[in-house]
């Protein structure tokens, strides 16, 4: 993971980043305590979910079977409960514990659903670590991301310091987080904040 020009090369970006961010939707963690990972066991996990990814994108399967392989990289790469809270953002404020754990089931079967399935597009394509940093309470690992045909770009790949867990990804400085709370949020807006019937809706798929 020749040149495009204008707004192709940014909608072949966001696709490819869509497919993606079903991994990890974080902003930023929290500063001042002592990492639980080094950055060597950072980059490790990375270079494990990048493996995952550019085997997913280039296996030839099909639909169904990418995206049951890519709910399996992110249940097992990213902490999961908080990635889909962090989705739900404000507006989980007031849910019941109940209400989030029914969510977050939901959610990440819905992100399975919506990302793996843009796989196939980016068959040829490859994601490589490029080097890590630590930023406070988290390491930010920097990927070159090549799409089949076109320039690479830079994807940073975010790691808790404190569990180890993928937790979000930027591309061109923009934070993933950002563009799913956006999406849940208008979600609910077109249920009107009912948040139990937005749950219902992710299940249906």
């Amino acid at each position: 993971m020749m040149r495009m020009m204008g707004n192709e090369i940014s909608m072949t970006r966001r696709a490819f980043v869509g497919g993606l961010a079903g991994l990890g939707v974080l902003a930023a963690m929290p500063g001042r305590a002592l990492a639980a990972i080094s950055a060597g066991q950072a980059e490790s996990l990375i270079n494990k979910v990048v493996a995952d990814i550019n085997s997913i994108i280039n296996s030839g399967g099909s639909e169904s079977a990418m995206i049951k392989k890519f709910e399996g990289v992110f249940a097992k790469y990213a902490d999961v409960n908080f990635i889909a809270l962090s989705a739900l953002g404000p507006d989980g404020r007031s849910a019941s514990s109940g209400q989030k754990s029914a969510f977050v089931k939901a959610f990440r079967g819905y992100i399975a659903r919506r990302y793996g399935s843009r796989f196939r597009e980016f068959q040829g394509g490859r994601i490589d670590v490029v080097s890590t940093k630590q930023v406070k309470s988290r390491f930010e690992v920097l990927t070159k991301t090549t799409l089949k045909g076109h320039s690479p770009f830079d994807v940073v790949f975010i790691v808790s310091s404190k569990n180890g867990k993928f937790i979000d990804m930027q591309v061109e400085g923009i934070s993933i987080v950002k563009s799913e709370r956006k999406e849940i949020g208008a979600m609910l807006d077109r249920r009107k904040g009912d948040l139990n019937r937005l749950i219902a809706d992710l299940q249906k798929g």
